[in-house]
C-alpha cells in the first residue's frame, strides 16, 4: 500500500512539473499577432506631405458676392503640411529602389511639393511620386534606399479568400509624431462596401473591407493584415461623428489595388477596360418584374454605339447576373469586375432575357479617352493654360457622379497652381458658359476658351468668368484670373 501510495504522489509531482513548464512555455512563446507584428512592422514608413495651396484672400470690409465678381481679391500661397502611412511592398536590391504603396489623398499634393518618407530606423528620404490614381485612391511612391540601409518588405496576400469574421492587424502613424507604426487589432467586420460617401476623397471604384481595428487620421496608406502577417488591403478612411476612431473603418483590397498599383509602375496611369452599358440597380420591384431569384444583379438601361457591349448582343433590358464567371451583386460590383479586367480579353457574361439565362461572349476594349485637358491643342501644344480637364455631359465620368444636367460641360481635373486650382472650381463642377458664351461639348468648350481668351487679351483684361454649377447643385460665377 505504501509502495502505490508513493508511486502516486511521484506521478503527482511530475504532472505538476509538467503543467508548470507548459504554462511557463505558454507565455514565453509569442502569439500569431506578435510574430506578424516582429515580420512586418518596419515594412511601415511615415509620410509627410509639404505644398503650398493657393488660397484667396478676402477684405472683410467688402465681403460681398457682387464686389468679389467685380473686383476679384488676390491669391496668397500658403504652406500645408500633412501626414500619413505606406508600406515597402517591393525592393530593387540592385537598384535600391523601394516602391510603397500608400493612398492617393495622402500623397496627391506631394507631386508639386516635397514627400518624406521615414524608415522604421528613423531614417529619411526624399521620395518620388510613381503614379496617383484618384478613382480608387492608391498611389505608388518610390525611395532609393542608400547602401546598407535594412529594408523590410511587407508581403501580399488573397484579398479574395477574406471572410467575415477573420483576424485584422492594422499598422500605421495616426495623428502625429511620437504614435508611428501603431498596431491596432480587429476583426473583418463586413467585405465589398460601396457607396460611400467620404467626401473630396470619395473614390469612384469602391469595394472596400470594412474593419474594427482601430484606423484613425494618420492611418490612412498604411496596411491591413491578415493572421499570417499578409497584407489584405490598405487603410483608407473611417466612418466618424468625432473625428476619430469609432470601430468603422475601410480598407482597399489587396487585389484590386494590385491591378492598379501593377498600371502605375509600369506607365504611371491606369487603364481599365470597358464593355458600354448604363447599369441600373436592382430593387425589389424590379427583381419581381424581371422574375429574378433575388435583389442582385444590373439592369441594362442603355448600350452605347458601337461598344464592346453592342458588338456582342446586350441588349436594353438584359440583366447582367455574372462577369467573367464572378457574381455581380450591384453597380459597384460590376464596375469593379469589368475595370479590373483585361483589355482585348473575351469574357463571358452571364444575363437574362425573356425569362431565361444565357451566356454572351464580350471582349473588353480600353475604357475611351472622352476628356480633354485645356492645355494643350491637337498638336500637343500649349493652348489656354487654364488648368482645367473636362468631359462631356453624357460620358462615363459624369455618369459616375450621377449628374443629371444636359447642358454644359463637367470639370474632370484641376491642375495644381494653375488659374483653376486658384479660382476654387472642383473637379464635378459642371461648366455652362464661359464671359457669357455657352458650352455644351468638349469641342465647344475648346472654341469658346480660346476665343474668350482672345478676347480678354484684346481688352487688357487678365480674368474671364465662368458661370457654373457646384456639387451642391448651386450656380454661382468663378473668375480666372491670369496674372
Amino acid at each position: 500500500m505504501k509502495i502505490w501510495k508513493s508511486m502516486f504522489i511521484l506521478l503527482l509531482l511530475v504532472n505538476l512539473s509538467s503543467c508548470a513548464n507548459a504554462k511557463t512555455n505558454m507565455f514565453n512563446e509569442p502569439n500569431p499577432v506578435v510574430q506578424v507584428v516582429r515580420d512586418v512592422r518596419e515594412a511601415v514608413v511615415q509620410i509627410k506631405v509639404e505644398a503650398k495651396v493657393s488660397v484667396q484672400s478676402r477684405n472683410p470690409f467688402f465681403d460681398d458676392d457682387i464686389f468679389r465678381f467685380f473686383f476679384p481679391q488676390p491669391n496668397q500661397q500658403r504652406s500645408v503640411t500633412s501626414m500619413g502611412s505606406g508600406f515597402i511592398y517591393e525592393f530593387n536590391q540592385s537598384t535600391r529602389e523601394a516602391f510603397i504603396m500608400t493612398n492617393n489623398h495622402v500623397v496627391e499634393r506631394g507631386r508639386d511639393g516635397t514627400i518624406t518618407v521615414t524608415l522604421a530606423d528613423r531614417m529619411a528620404y526624399t521620395a518620388e511620386v510613381v503614379g496617383l490614381d484618384p478613382n480608387t485612391d492608391v498611389a505608388v511612391i518610390k525611395i532609393i534606399v542608400k547602401e546598407g540601409e535594412s529594408v523590410t518588405v511587407a508581403p501580399l496576400g488573397d484579398s479574395s479568400e477574406l471572410e467575415i469574421g477573420q483576424w485584422a492587424i492594422a499598422i500605421g502613424n495616426p495623428f502625429a509624431d511620437g504614435l508611428d507604426r501603431t498596431v491596432t487589432l480587429g476583426v473583418i467586420s463586413a467585405l465589398s462596401r460601396s457607396g460611400m460617401s467620404l467626401g473630396n476623397n470619395s473614390p469612384v471604384y469602391q469595394d472596400f473591407i470594412q474593419t474594427d481595428a482601430a484606423i484613425n487620421p494618420g492611418n490612412s496608406g498604411g496596411p491591413l493584415l491578415n493572421i499570417n502577417g499578409e497584407v489584405i488591403g490598405i487603410n483608407s478612411a473611417i466612418a466618424s461623428t468625432s473625428g476619430g476612431n469609432i470601430g468603422i473603418g475601410f480598407a482597399i483590397p489587396i487585389n484590386l489595388a494590385r491591378r492598379v498599383v501593377d498600371d502605375l509602375v509600369a506607365s504611371g496611369r491606369v487603364t481599365r477596360a470597358y464593355i458600354g452599358i448604363l447599369p441600373q440597380e436592382i430593387t425589389s420591384d424590379i427583381m419581381e418584374a424581371f422574375s429574378l431569384k433575388e435583389v442582385s444583379g444590373v439592369l441594362i438601361t442603355k448600350v452605347e454605339k458601337d461598344s464592346p457591349a453592342e458588338k456582342a448582343g446586350l441588349q436594353i433590358g438584359d440583366v447582367i447576373l455574372e462577369v467573367g464567371g464572378e457574381k455581380v451583386s450591384n453597380v459597384a460590383r460590376f464596375r469593379i469586375a469589368v475595370a479590373t479586367s483585361t483589355i482585348g480579353e473575351e469574357i463571358p457574361v452571364k444575363i437574362l432575357r425573356d425569362n431565361k439565362e444565357r451566356t454572351l461572349k464580350v471582349i473588353l476594349e480600353a475604357f475611351p479617352e472622352d476628356s480633354v485637358a485645356s492645355t494643350t491643342d491637337k498638336n500637343g501644344k500649349t493652348a489656354v493654360a487654364t488648368g482645367i480637364s473636362v468631359e462631356s455631359i453624357d460620358s462615363q465620368y459624369a455618369k459616375r457622379l450621377n449628374i443629371t444636367s444636359d447642358k454644359g460641360v463637367v470639370v474632370s481635373g484641376i491642375e495644381p497652381d494653375s488659374p483653376a486650382a486658384r479660382s476654387g472650381l472642383q473637379a464635378g463642377y459642371i461648366i455652362l458658359s464661359i464671359d457669357g458664351s455657352e458650352v455644351n461639348s468638349v469641342s465647344e468648350f475648346r472654341t469658346v476658351l480660346a476665343e474668350a481668351k482672345d478676347a480678354m487679351d484684346e481688352a487688357g483684361r487678365k480674368y474671364m468668368r465662368l458661370y457654373v454649377i457646384d456639387r451642391n447643385q448651386a450656380p454661382q460665377f468663378v473668375v480666372l484670373r491670369f496674372d
